[in-house]
């Protein structure tokens, strides 16, 4: 609606709360007629409640130049006037008595100071400001606290919709969450895994107590998802923390965004950081492609990669490469003359190529460190890569003592997390390759 109507919709309403507010004070309000000047009340601050959210809400509404059609409103006169002609003073009773005057006055005041419900989007801006606050030391934890931060001996929980904006930016950043499989939830997560086969028979005839069915094992392992603590830390210097001018916020869940992730990608792929491993790793769970010995050209042996895992795996799955791998095979040729890898005239989801009928996503996460001329490929369905995620288990630490001799305050992000390749042995998913002699 026209900002400009709303406007002149609550100047109107407020200017009934002040007649009816005068009447009561110049004692022209009867007992007769108090039920019918609730009722009248009530529904003014009703109307102007709803026209306060309206105009909160309404941030992209322009202040055009048309006149608000005037309601027609009896003016508290001519109330007065029917209320004469049709009741003597007699018939409306006796005057208010102090009790009732205080009522009635109450509820106007209420309806005159009525100020618009926050949205759910100021709500957040108004936590998101008061997180960053009290991370950088503006207010206290009882002040945090009547904001509404969970806030105690130093550390903080991070909203769910700060969690939700870091998770989503890891998303962004890191390809197993793209790819993989995550699930949210409090309780460690079991998946069976098949390690023993059935095994069925032929017979022509019939089965008798003599030539009974043979019985057969089935058997499963079991891999369980179990989140251990996981962290990261990100430090920033007192000085821009101080320069009032800039967002806090944005300064800090940029810096813990950054932080969190280098760590995640490092744990999920190579999980080979000190007292943080991870068996169940990228690097370390994927199987291992050999060449036949007789295949000497990478071609041959990429064909033999892709063709390796199972019909049903190879329908969902993709190549995983880093830039050494994209440099080897840009310029290589198919035996009939065409580029081994081809441009996508339309990316999809996320890719610009395709290899051997496959997409191909580019990734430098995957190469070790001091192995950046090594190139490596991954193949296979990265939907077996589960991830758990620990509902609500972001926390913030501030660390103000640690980094005091540099000036910089640091922010420790805590969470609980677990993340695996889980397969079969006999339904491998994934499959990686070192190209060491090209």
């Amino acid at each position: 609606m026209n900002k400009k109507l709303l406007k002149k919709m609550k100047e109107q309403r407020e200017k009934r709360l002040e007649e009816l507010r005068g009447q009561v004070t110049n004692g022209e309000i009867r007992a007769a007629d108090l039920d019918a000047v609730n009722a009248e009340i009530d529904t003014i601050i009703e109307e102007l409640q709803g026209i306060k959210d309206e105009l909160a809400n309404d941030e992209d509404s322009s202040d055009d130049d048309e006149e608000a059609p005037a309601e027609e409103e009896k003016s508290s006169e001519d109330d007065d006037e029917e209320r004469d002609d049709d009741n003597t003073d007699d018939e409306r009773g006796a005057v208010l008595n102090s009790e009732q005057r205080d009522a009635i006055m109450g509820s106007i005041s209420n309806g005159l100071n009525v100020r618009a419900k926050s949205t759910a989007k100021q709500l957040e801006n108004q936590i998101r400001s008061a997180f960053a606050n009290f991370v950088v030391g503006n207010i206290n934890e009882a002040e945090a606290r009547q904001l509404g931060i969970t806030a105690g001996n130093g550390s903080v929980t991070v909203p769910d919709f700060l969690s939700r904006e870091i998770i989503t930016y890891a998303q962004e950043e890191n390809f197993l969450r793209r790819l993989g499989t995550t699930v949210s939830t409090t309780e460690n997560i079991k998946y069976p895994v098949l390690v023993k086969k059935a095994t069925a028979q032929g017979h022509k005839l019939e089965r008798t107590s003599a030539n009974e069915m043979p019985e057969t094992d089935v058997e499963f392992d079991e891999i369980e998802l179990e989140p251990t603590e996981f962290d990261a830390l990100a430090t920033v210097t007192k000085k821009l923390l101080k320069r009032t001018g800039l967002p806090i916020e944005k300064i800090v869940m940029d810096e813990l965004k950054k932080a969190y992730t280098r760590k995640e990608i490092q744990y999920m792929v190579h999980g080979t950081e000190t007292d943080n491993v991870n068996n169940g790793a990228l690097a370390k769970k994927a199987v291992e492609f050999t060449p036949d010995v007789a295949e000497t050209e990478l071609y041959d042996q990429l064909v033999s990669m892709k063709n390796t895992p199972l019909k049903v795996v190879r329908k969902n799955s993709r190549w995983v490469i880093n830039t050494a791998a994209l440099s080897l095979i840009e310029k290589m040729k198919t035996e009939d003359g065409f580029p081994l890898l081809k441009p996508l005239t339309q990316a999809q989801d996320g890719c610009d190529y395709k290899l051997l009928g496959h997409l191909v996503e580019e990734e430098d996460e995957i190469t070790p460190v001091g192995e950046e001329d090594t190139p490596i490929f991954y193949f296979g369905d990265f939907k077996s890569f589960y991830i758990q995620d620990v509902t609500a288990s972001l926390e913030l630490e501030v660390l103000r003592e640690l980094f005091t001799k540099s000036n910089r305050i640091g922010f420790k992000l805590y969470s609980l997390l677990d993340a695996q390749l889980i397969y079969s042995p006999f339904e491998p998913t994934v499959f990686k390759f070192e190209v060491t002699t090209t």
